[in-house]
């Protein structure tokens, strides 16, 4: 539609819309400069996964040995790594939705069993422990956790991340814990590390992050995850096979991200609070639709099953697909279908997109909205 000369406004957006910062660019091209183009080890260079156990010990409180740490090509890539290094055919897994929808494909991919476990509206899309131990059976091998979350900007407090960290304990199952989003928390809160539960945390849980949201580097495909040794050293070795190591230069990029001060970052994280402020105010006026308030990442979902059974144009929108499309059809508005990441009844939104298209795209809603209920109150 784009293409075509149309006006859409996108909150489908899945990265932070800022460019990399300039430090971190220049960076890459001193690294070009001093001839930094030839393979490096498998599991990243060592100045590199020195800079991450630093950064693990600095912000999370949690000491790793640079063999510990595996460099990967972006997190995504990271994810991979770790469920095709613990994962055996029909092994459970726990996968709390709203999801990152890449889990459970993963997860299929390698043989194994999603298991998704629902999280209420009523609890901000944060399980409890009682939900968490109802969905461990004999079967279940890895419990996938993701705080600050995609899709739905939920963060768990120290608390909740303890008591959760007990309940695998409890059971002897192995945690996949997605840190990506940890510097985009707003409201006051503070991220903290599932491995940091306690010492058998430590030893059963892969951390999983990267340079990707935190730095604007999405296209620089640089991830990084900590693991116990011995799953860190499998996990390098299949790495070495499947695509070797990293991209040299995007490796120097991140080391010097990841070893400068983060001024850039919470410039950033300013920006994104005045928006989600913004978009949260504007909802609030919105008939027949709510926002579940989101504490992080630059997400939030917006419940629309109270729009399903209306219709658009001659048309019943029955699902968050019809309404996504509608919604695109009718407004120029782009957003995500909540069937994707296991919420059917919500669609989600990006607010990584500049405040005046923030604004615009929350009133083409709103009009959108008023069309489809008509005169109703």
């Amino acid at each position: 539609m784009r293409e075509a000369g149309e006006n859409v406004i996108s909150f489908s957006v899945g990265e932070p819309d800022f460019n990399t910062p300039k430090d971190i660019v220049d960076a890459a091209k001193e690294a070009l400069d001093e001839g930094q183009t030839k393979y490096t080890p498998a599991a990243g260079t060592l100045a590199l996964r020195r800079a991450i156990s630093a950064k693990f010990l600095r912000d999370n409180g949690l000491s790793y040995d640079p063999e510990e740490i595996v460099v990967s090509n972006g997190a995504k890539h990271s994810v991979f790594n770790v469920c095709y290094a613990l994962l055996d055919e029909g092994d459970e897994v726990v996968i709390p939705a709203p999801y990152w929808l890449t889990y459970p494909e993963i997860v299929k991919t390698l043989g194994g069993v999603p298991v998704i476990l629902h999280a209420r509206k009523e609890t901000g899309f944060k399980i409890t422990p009682e939900e968490l131990k109802g969905a461990i059976t004999p079967r279940t091998k890895l419990f996938i956790f993701n705080s600050p979350c995609n899709p739905t900007g939920a963060v768990y407090s120290e608390g909740e991340i303890r008591a959760l960290a007990a309940v695998c304990e409890a059971a002897g199952i192995w945690t996949l814990s997605d840190e990506i989003y940890e510097k985009l928390i707003y409201g006051g809160g503070k991220s903290f590390s599932f491995a940091a539960s306690s010492a058998w945390a430590k030893a059963h849980t892969v951390t999983v992050n990267g340079v990707s949201k935190t730095y604007a580097m999405t296209g620089w495909r640089i991830g990084y995850l900590a693991a116990p040794k011995e799953v860190a050293a499998a996990i390098a070795s299949f790495q070495s096979h499947a695509t070797s190591n990293p991209n040299s230069i995007a490796q120097a990029a991140a080391l010097h991200a990841l070893s400068s001060p983060d001024e850039t970052v919470d410039s950033m994280v300013s920006v994104f609070a005045a928006r989600r402020k913004a978009m949260l105010g504007r909802i609030a006026k919105m008939k027949g639709v709510y926002c579940v308030e989101p504490d992080g990442a630059f997400y939030g979902m917006l419940v629309v099953g109270g729009m399903y059974g209306k219709s658009f144009r001659g048309r019943k929108i029955l699902n968050s697909s019809d309404f996504a499309e509608a919604l695109l059809e009718g407004a120029k508005v782009a957003v995500v279908p909540g069937a994707a990441f296991g919420a059917d009844d919500c669609v989600r939104l990006s607010y990584s997109l500049s405040m005046e298209d923030l604004q615009e795209g929350l009133d083409r809603i709103d009009a959108f909205l008023g069309e489809l209920c008509g005169d109703e109150k």
